[in-house]
């Protein structure tokens, strides 16, 4: 009997990723033991991406195309809503998954009764190296993902990977029912939001230490430049959040640090904006009224901002020196990222 939905609708935003977009999309179609679509949505691409897309001879690939930019949350928002597979993947659209990976976290969602999964990453380095990103021990040691763990890997200026950077898959029933979707209203930090509000609305979420995504560095994938209106976006998305929602008191201890950090990054962004225009009187007035800002002075500003930049903006770690030095700000594209 042939099944009126497939197991597994990817989701795939893309915005000029001619170049990877073909490659992410093999992956996906290569999964063993599930059946699968692949939704490509062309965020209004000026380059060939929908071109690409198009000219793939396979009936379970869809190409939805947009007639304006609506940015990493909106598209997959567009996706998610013709999505008919029984679980969401997201992929992004210049990284790739190994084949076996849906099965897998499939069987362990449903051996946990868990309406969420989330893995380990493989990080395929530029100079042909590769690592997982988080260490097989640290997984396994929580093999249930609580939103007060999740909060915590979220705090700034801890480590260069969190669990932001985790590719959950979703069950879809799970989604329509909580009626959860990406913020289309932030460009930075839609990913993180997303999976905290499912595990704040009673979403268990099952930890594969496997590594079935793969995260693929390229050189030259410019993204985003963290400014302080990203910031104050997280804050108040944050604020948002906690209005939204009723969270346990370790979550909330948890999310308090986080706040305390969002407004160290603040302040430490404009004490660094300060300096760099030489505004002595405005770099003096921030220090004193936030003085855990001054101690990330004490290493060279770029390599704090590259350590600030990571967590938030989610960029390779090939492009962070980039981004942490410039201070203009450009379109933000769908790869490399956050």
């Amino acid at each position: 009997m042939t099944k009126t939905n497939p197991d597994v609708s990817f989701v795939i935003a893309a915005f000029n990723a001619a170049d990877t977009i073909a490659r992410a999309i093999d992956s996906a179609l290569a999964q063993e033991d599930v059946e699968v679509e692949v939704i490509v949505v062309d965020d209004a691409s000026p380059d060939d991406t929908a071109a690409i897309v198009a000219a793939l001879a396979d009936p379970r690939i869809r190409l939805l195309r947009l007639p304006a930019n609506r940015g990493p949350g909106g598209a997959r928002n567009a996706g998610l809503d013709a999505a008919r597979g029984e679980w969401i993947a997201i992929l992004d659209a210049d990284d790739t998954v190994r084949p076996a990976r849906l099965a897998r976290m499939i069987a362990s969602a449903r051996r946990e009764s868990a309406d969420i999964a989330v893995d380990n990453l493989e990080v395929l380095n530029l100079d042909g190296r590769r690592e997982r990103m988080f260490v097989d021990a640290t997984l396994e040691k929580a093999p249930i993902l609580t939103l007060a763990a999740f909060i915590e890997s979220n705090v700034l200026f801890r480590a260069t990977y969190n669990f932001g950077y985790m590719k959950p898959i979703f069950e879809r029933q799970f989604l329509e029912q909580k009626q959860l979707r990406f913020r289309q209203d932030i460009r930075i930090g839609e990913d993180y939001i997303l999976l905290a509000s499912a595990l704040a609305e009673g979403g268990r979420c099952v930890v594969d230490p496997s590594a079935g995504y793969r995260y693929h560095i390229r050189k030259g994938s410019i993204s985003r430049v963290l400014e302080l209106r990203h910031v104050d976006a997280m804050i108040a998305t944050d604020a948002d959040f906690l209005s939204t929602h009723a969270i346990d008191a370790g979550a909330m201890a948890m999310q308090r640090k986080r706040s305390r950090s969002l407004f160290e990054a603040r302040a430490f962004l404009q004490l660094v904006e300060h300096i760099k225009s030489r505004s002595l009187g405005s770099a003096v007035k921030t220090a004193l009224s936030s003085p855990r800002a001054l101690r990330h002075l004490r290493m060279p500003i770029a390599a704090r901002l590259r350590r600030l930049v990571a967590p938030l903006s989610r960029l390779k770690p090939a492009t962070m020196t980039v981004a942490a030095e410039r201070s203009t700000s450009g379109k933000s594209p769908h790869t490399k990222k956050g």
